[in-house]
């Protein structure tokens, strides 16, 4: 962390500590015996499944409650703001880009040395793949069979763990991952109309979801980077390269001439989302430097089922609603 200004929010440079599960006491303790996740770990993993819930929301009521035809356009101000927002911040001093003291004057133009800006150019690359293959794999099946394949990113993630890092898994953590597969296969089984290229698609988002997963765990651990500074270099890479996309495609035009681009309502929303996409992309990083890129893979099938249980609660409220309705029927007619 930086000396002079004190990083406010919770960096990555304590990840050699969290990851060994038992370092110290206090906050780095063990959840519980033979847990390699400490208190750390925790917060992260929730924080990072709290964000995913409430951005879902924020990006859905503004791609079908205010029908934007733009979802790049989003990324895109996600982007910008977070890119933004970094600056601001490394500026006043209030958070650094590195574990240590930063070894370049706050004044320079990229606050991190250039060697370190490319070595980070795979995971800017693996981000932007993996970005494009995911907006694309939504367009080639249905919600349950996405969903389905999707949940299989974990059996791809603990593959590019062990070919990127050597890593490997006990037999308790490859069942688990193998019931989770099973599990969704299951759940989506009354929805298997066969699309080859609707599935090869969501297959390779599922490779490009893995490679940054573990591209993040590699680099941020090699890089001398905290979750800010990749966030950082993820922006400056990849930006210009969403800008162009979003340019050629035409949908920078669309964006100016939507109806309700200067609706307070819209505009608030895209506030929120924008905010919520700061927080994800460094609960991201935090996550699986902090913990794994298997574990960050986990969270993205645990946050489902808090997105399920809140489809639940309205069908819960719609189910309470039509009770007091027949109950006032019933009162009515037996004149009570």
């Amino acid at each position: 962390m930086a000396k002079g200004g004190g990083a406010l929010l919770p960096m990555s440079a304590e990840a050699g500590k969290g990851n060994g599960g038992g370092g110290g006491g206090g906050d780095d303790a063990a959840l519980f015996k033979g847990s390699a996740m400490t208190r750390r770990g925790a917060v992260a993993a929730l924080s990072y499944m709290a964000c995913s819930v409430l951005l879902v929301m924020f990006n859905k009521a503004a791609l079908s409650s205010y029908n934007f035809p733009c979802a790049n356009v989003i990324t895109l101000l996600q982007m910008v703001c977070s890119t933004g927002l970094l600056y601001v911040l490394r500026r006043l001093k209030i958070i650094s880009f590195t574990n240590s003291e930063p070894s370049v004057p706050s004044d320079a133009l990229f606050f991190v040395p250039f060697r370190i800006l490319l070595r980070t150019t795979p995971l800017s690359l693996a981000y932007l793949l993996y970005m494009l293959a995911s907006m694309e794999s939504v367009r080639g099946v249905n919600v349950p069979m996405y969903t389905t394949l999707r949940r299989t990113t974990v059996v791809f993630t603990m593959t590019m763990e062990y070919f990127l890092a050597k890593q490997k898994h006990t037999p308790p953590i490859i069942g688990s991952v193998a019931l989770i597969v099973f599990g969704a296969f299951i759940a989506g089984a009354r929805d298997l109309s066969f699309d080859a290229r609707g599935y090869a698609i969501v297959f390779v988002a599922n490779i490009t979801t893995a490679v940054y997963l573990a591209t993040i765990n590699r680099i941020g651990k090699s890089s001398g980077l905290n979750s800010f500074g990749l966030m950082w270099c993820n922006g400056l890479v990849c930006g210009p390269s969403v800008l162009f996309l979003t340019y050629i495609q035409g949908d920078l035009k669309k964006a100016i001439e939507f109806p309700y681009l200067y609706s307070p309502g819209f505009q608030a929303v895209l506030l929120f989302s924008c905010m919520l996409a700061f927080l994800l992309n460094y609960t991201i990083f935090w996550n699986t430097i902090l913990n794994s890129a298997l574990t960050q893979s986990m969270c993205g099938n645990l946050k489902d089922f808090f997105t399920v249980g809140i489809g639940w609660l309205n069908v819960i409220g719609q189910g309470l609603g039509f009770l007091g309705s027949g109950l006032y029927a019933y009162c009515k007619i037996k004149g009570k």
